[in-house]
């Protein structure tokens, strides 16, 4: 969905980035301009036009029937530190979407279940992967020091070319990559030995036959030995703010540090200013591409279910785009988990659980407010379909709303 903004005439245009699919595109001529984007006075945003805007990114004000790897990279990743929630964040996206689609794009290795952003597993297309990992390096190095005491003794370089001996022979799950090291070095903590070769060697998942691809302890694979290729050494981190802006903007530099953990990006983004516009919403500078949707803050947002862990709550240092600050202790946890969220409106407006009993399938609603009786009929008529989704074993399916939280 462009939201009413055409793009340039076709061969008027380059890309931003690589990915045809993903990529927005700017203005052939735009390096021969004697003036730049960054010295126009920046314009103004409202809240529920930032609102809208990343909505259109994220795929929420329309489903778009793009393949799943296209769907993927369009969302700059999908954050899946539980193997189901992916399939729910496709399916509340792309129209008719069919959980075979994924499973089949994880068996042949275009998409991929690997630790990336953040240093969280995330399901990435491979080419993403392969072109995201170097510039992510620093961070899943820095994640290193929630070690503490327990690193004491740890040489990474031995250990790391261990652990890669030991892949290179198949896939392994972290059970038995953590026993094997200790044999060879036997002391050092099991769990530093294991926790290096997470952050530190390019690993990707090897998915099986379950229902949602992964079991709960999945083996790993070298990321050259299942994907054909390397990382790319290239680490700059430009073209990966890029794809940022493409998917998450408009954005401030502390909201593209939310989104990777990369510090400090001002640099970067100071690099990027003469390609990129800037508005203001408030005291803040965000910054977008120039021909990235911004539909208006009059388009209408169906109502969504999100899944647990959706990126589109954990992207933005100031999440009110999407989430009211008083609601975001009931959405994450102390235990670090984000529930699965339902959108109104285009924010979120409560939570959800599907759970079966039976052959029947309950979707059950905990609102934030007392819900309207066009919301709930809304919100049955979408979650219904989910819930035959999540449950296809089910004879019935029922959407309750309990009182509000």
């Amino acid at each position: 969905m462009r939201g009413g903004r055409d793009g340039p005439p076709a061969g008027q245009a380059r890309r931003l980035t690589g990915p045809s699919a993903v990529a927005w595109e700017l203005p052939a001529d735009r390096a021969a301009r004697p003036a730049t984007i960054a010295d126009v006075a920046p314009e103004t945003l409202t809240p529920r036009a930032l609102n809208r805007a990343t909505l259109a990114r994220q795929l929420l004000l329309e489903r778009e029937p793009l393949p799943v790897g296209t769907a993927v990279e369009r969302l700059a990743g999908m954050q899946a530190q539980d193997p189901r929630p992916p399939f729910v964040g496709l399916w509340t996206r792309i129209p008719d979407f069919d959980a075979d689609a994924l499973r089949q794009a994880l068996a042949t290795a275009q998409v991929v279940r690997a630790t990336s952003l953040r240093g969280t597993l995330h399901l990435l297309s491979a080419r993403d992967y392969l072109a995201w990992r170097s510039p992510l390096q620093p961070v899943l190095s820095a994640g290193m020091s929630v070690l503490g005491d327990r690193a004491e003794g740890l040489e990474l370089e031995p250990v790391l070319a261990a652990a890669r001996e030991l892949l290179a022979d198949h896939p392994r799950t972290f059970n038995e990559i953590r026993g094997l090291l200790q044999e060879r070095f036997p002391d050092v903590n099991e769990r530093a030995l294991g926790f290096a070769t997470r952050m530190c060697v390019p690993l990707v998942m090897v998915p099986t036959e379950d229902r949602w691809s992964f079991p709960r302890d999945s083996r790993f694979a070298l990321a050259g030995e299942r994907l054909g290729a390397e990382p790319d050494p290239a680490d700059d981190p430009r073209e990966l703010v890029r794809r940022y802006l493409a998917a998450f903007g408009p954005a401030s530099v502390a909201d593209a540090q939310s989104w990777s953990f990369l510090k400090p990006l001002k640099p970067v983004i100071e690099q990027l200013r003469d390609e990129l516009v800037v508005f203001k919403v408030g005291r803040r500078e965000l910054f977008d591409l120039p021909d990235a949707p911004r539909p208006g803050e009059d388009v209408p947002a169906p109502p969504r279910f999100l899944p647990e862990f959706d990126n589109l709550l954990l992207s933005h240092a100031d999440r009110t785009r999407v989430i009211a600050d008083e609601h975001r202790g009931q959405v994450f946890t102390k235990n670090l988990r984000v529930r699965a969220t339902f959108l109104l409106d285009g924010v979120v407006a409560g939570t959800w659980t599907v759970e079966r009993k039976r052959k029947l399938a309950t979707l059950r609603l905990v609102p934030f407010a007392k819900l309207t009786k066009a919301s709930l009929t809304a919100l049955r008529r979408e979650g219904e379909p989910l819930a035959r989704f999540v449950e296809p074993e089910a004879e019935d399916v029922e959407v309750v709303a309990e009182a509000p939280a």
